[in-house]
């Protein structure tokens, strides 16, 4: 990236590189990369419960606070949970897989996409006072059910094609409005078109398809109602909002079709028109929804998550959305915030006409007709004359079904994200909303990760500060579904793998004044001994709590917290490693060496490693005091605190702790053990040794060997003594040493001959001496001897002599005729004997070598 001149800027405010350089900010910095201030892992968690079932994907979640149950919809199953503890063994559960013929269906028609081929819960809602309404994929078959709340069993299911998704995976909302079923999707079985359909006793109420432009590849995120009837001075309808993802119609800069945001609305007393939209919506209407930061280049245009925030009247409703950038360059998610007015505000606005060219939809600027299109059934109306919307002429609904889309944008509070984080994707998010000990109230975010964590954001009204980042799974995987009891502070998250329950306020975990106080947590206070969940305390005049600084209220910052001082001996010339563990990841650690502050990494001999202190190369000036303290937002407290003592060596000093001593009567055992385990020993041995000279080790062994000739090999041990054989000539005495017999095997050995593959070739002759070229070449083929010089200088044998281990030889007897023709023959022969003859007189018997022959 190109960075302009006279601008500077900081390095983490930088445009994507679809724009191509860096420009300098025209407002007030934004923080891109917030650090959590603490990181909790899952086996740190408090108050943390859990559960799974043999099924997956507990994605659907359905909560009913005055009976105290959540209902979680998960794949062939629906589970009816303790909202006090859903780890609760009291468990209910409906089966409710697809029968093995749908699944088989499915399997055919999906190419085999056997995870697609399951009965996955997407739609769980109160119906009426007795039943709860469900739909599922049900493979690629959509089903609908009943379920009678009070035996928790399916009372009836019947065909759900027009209320639920075929597609597991697409997206997709739905709600229950006074009995009747609004719900938005791609509803064919090979995806379609989208559309947002009413459904009552088997009519279904749709959208206009004669124009493809109402909803172009839309991928619907949630849906939610807004009593605006509600002391309404106009005489206004309820309303149903949609939030969803499409792409864009016209082409634009970045080269393509984007990603954009929208919101569409229906008035929930729409009844159609008499001739035209007959049984469709004849107030739908949609605009743009924005997220960015335009003078840093940041485009937040895919929709999350979205979260309606009720202050108490529709009036005050707040809309809390979670983006993400359509651009993969850049990882950053945004939290954007919108009011019900500034909703509603676009909607009485300009509308857009598609001019059918590169940028096909531009303002309206023709007149409007009367009375305005897309408009619920007001008292204005009703006084001239159009009681439903069957009323409406012609020209209005035809208007209206031209132009769907408005010309103005809801744009965020603030005109910019309320909250930014880099290199993370969000995917759910809860807002809850407490009162603070400052009697000011203060909005909290849960957000979950695409990698399995929750962020716990508060909204200061100055700044926004992330409390603390917790691991919700051990294994990565989304967090796919967030819901929040506000009456019993529990949050619940859903993922493929389980369902997770977590306090919002844990506040257990700060153990110090300090800790409590930075944490800016609205949640708790600090007592003067513990920190305290600040809503189960009816007098909270004790407690301390500041939110907006996080700094005030504990002792004096510069006070030394008492520790307990861990003393530590060290030879001199040694390295130490003082840890400082701080509990906050924004706070920096601070070292003093005997109330001297080090500064940097003081020298040569002191380097800070992640807050802790590494001495290198101690001597005897280096002892002392060394105490560590975290400093954050303007506060310093103790952490830790050694005392350290150089020594010229670690021998024992009068000042060493006395080393343990063992009793008598413990020594007296202890030599007894080792006794018996040397006994033991010895008699492992001997038996060793008698197994290995028993008389049964004997055997003869047969081994063939080319040209027919056969070696005899006995078991020979050269450890043990025995007795000579009589009658066996050209053997040594002694029944355990190796016997090698030349010549044909005989056929009553105790171990039957083994047949060997064929011997390979024999290798190239080696060159002959000399004085033995010109003979040779002459001679007999025949009768050639092959020889070659040892590196001692004698000649060598042709294949006769073999040397083994140690100062043995082994003589492989060769065909008869090279005995008549080799004068080497005869000679090694009659060099044999005399060795053979010298060693015949030798004391074999008594210490026999184990490799002589």
């Amino acid at each position: 990236m190109q960075k302009m001149s006279g601008c500077s800027c900081k390095m983490h405010l930088f445009i994507p590189l679809i724009l191509g350089v860096t420009l300098c900010p025209v407002r007030h910095a934004v923080d891109f990369d917030s650090i959590p201030r603490r990181t909790v892992p899952v086996h740190d968690l408090l108050d943390y419960k859990q559960f799974t079932h043999t099924v997956y994907n507990y994605t659907t979640f359905w909560l009913e606070e005055e009976l105290g149950v959540l209902y979680v919809g998960a794949r062939g199953a629906i589970f009816a949970l303790n909202m006090s503890d859903i780890s609760d063994s009291s468990i209910k559960v409906i089966q409710w897989e697809a029968v093995p013929a749908k699944r088989s269906d499915c399997l055919d028609k999906r190419g085999h996409t056997e995870m697609d081929c399951f009965n996955y819960i997407r739609f769980l809602k109160r119906f009426n006072g007795t039943h709860l309404y469900t739909c599922g994929t049900y493979a690629f078959h959509p089903h609908c059910a009943y379920i009678e709340i009070e035996n928790f069993t399916l009372s009836s299911t019947f065909e759900g094609k027009e209320k639920c998704p075929y597609d597991p995976t697409i997206g997709y909302t739905g709600l229950i409005v006074d009995n009747k079923i609004y719900t938005a999707t791609l509803y064919g079985f090979h995806g379609g078109l989208a559309d947002i359909k009413r459904n009552f006793q088997q009519r279904s109420f749709r959208m206009d398809d004669s124009l493809p432009y109402s909803l172009n590849d839309a991928n619907f995120v949630d849906s939610v109602l807004v009593t605006e009837s509600v002391n309404s001075t106009l005489g206004d309808d309820d309303k149903i909002y949609f939030f969803f993802t499409e792409k864009l119609g016209e082409e634009t800069a970045y080269n393509g079709k984007p990603l954009i945001t929208r919101v569409a609305r229906v008035c929930k007393s729409d009844e159609g028109g008499m001739r035209t939209l007959q049984r469709k919506w004849t107030s739908f209407l949609k605009t743009r929804v924005v997220c960015s930061i335009p003078e840093y280049g940041f485009y937040f245009n895919i929709l999350k998550s979205i979260y309606v925030l009720d202050q108490g009247s529709w009036q005050s409703t707040i809309f809390y959305g979670v983006f993400i950038s359509q651009w993969q360059n850049v990882q950053m998610s945004a939290v954007c915030q919108y009011t019900i007015a500034d909703v509603r505000k676009t909607f009485e606005g300009p509308f857009k006409e598609d001019q059918e060219s590169p940028h096909r939809w531009s303002r309206y600027t023709d007149k409007v007709p009367e009375p305005r299109p897309g408009s619920c059934i007001t008292d204005e109306f009703r006084r001239r004359g159009f009681k439903t919307s069957h009323d409406l002429p012609d020209i209005v609904l035809d208007f209206v079904k031209k132009h769907p889309l408005m010309h103005e944008e809801v744009t965020p509070v603030g005109g910019r994200p309320v909250f930014i984080k880099k290199n993370v994707n969000y995917t759910k998010i809860v807002v809850d909303t407490i009162t603070a000990l400052d009697d000011k109230q203060y909005n909290v975010m849960f957000i979950g990760t695409v990698e399995g964590w929750l962020h716990k954001v508060v909204n200061t009204g100055s700044s926004v500060h992330i409390i603390e980042e917790i691991q919700i799974y051990k294994e990565p995987q989304p967090v796919e579904s967030l819901v929040l009891s506000s009456t019993q502070g529990m949050l619940y998250i859903g993922s493929q793998s389980a369902v997770i329950q977590l306090s919002v306020a844990s506040c257990r975990k700060y153990a110090t004044c300090f800790d409590c106080i930075l944490a800016r947590d609205p949640y708790c206070g600090w007592d003067g001994e513990v920190c305290r969940e600040i809503r189960m305390e009816k007098d909270r005049s004790q407690l301390i709590q500041d939110l907006v600084n996080g700094s005030r209220g504990c002792l004096d910052s510069g006070a030394d917290v008492p520790l307990e001082a861990k003393s530590r001996r060290v030879q001199k010339g040694s390295d130490i490693v003082l840890q400082c563990r701080l509990s906050s990841n924004i706070a920096i650690a601070r070292w003093k060496i005997n109330k001297a502050e080090l500064l940097g990494n003081g020298g040569k001999c002191y380097r800070q490693e992640d807050g802790s202190l590494v001495v290198k190369d101690v001597q005897i000036q280096d002892g002392g005091e060394y105490r560590c303290f975290a400093e954050e937002d303007g506060v310093r407290y103790a952490v830790a605190w050694y005392n350290i003592s150089v020594t010229e060596s670690m021998a024992a000093s009068p000042l060493s702790p006395p080393q343990p001593q063992i009793s008598k009567g413990r020594e007296f055992i202890y030599l007894i053990i080792i006794a018996v385990l040397a006994a033991f020993a010895f008699v492992l041995s001997i038996l060793s040794i008698y197994l290995f000279c028993s008389p049964s080790k004997r055997g003869n062994y047969n081994m063939r060997l080319p040209r027919s000739s056969l070696v005899e090999l006995q078991n020979i041990s050269g450890s043990c003594v025995g007795k000579a054989e009589e009658g066996e000539p050209g053997h040594y005495h002694g029944d355990r040493f190796l016997k090698i017999i030349p010549g044909e095997a005989a056929s009553n050995h105790r171990t039957p001959t083994v047949e060997l593959l064929p011997p390979p070739p024999p290798p190239p002759p080696l060159p002959l001496p000399p004085d033995l070229s010109s003979s040779s070449s002459s001679s007999d083929p025949a009768t050639t001897i092959t020889a070659a010089t040892t590196p001692n200088g004698l000649p060598g044998l042709p294949h006769v002599l073999r040397k083994m281990n140690g100062n043995s030889y082994v003589l492989l007897r060769q065909a008869s005729e090279m005995e008549s023709t080799s004068p080497h023959y005869h000679s090694f022969t009659e060099e044999l004997s005399k060795m053979l003859e010298k060693r015949k007189h030798a004391q074999l018997v008594e210490k026999p070598d184990e490799s002589s022959v």
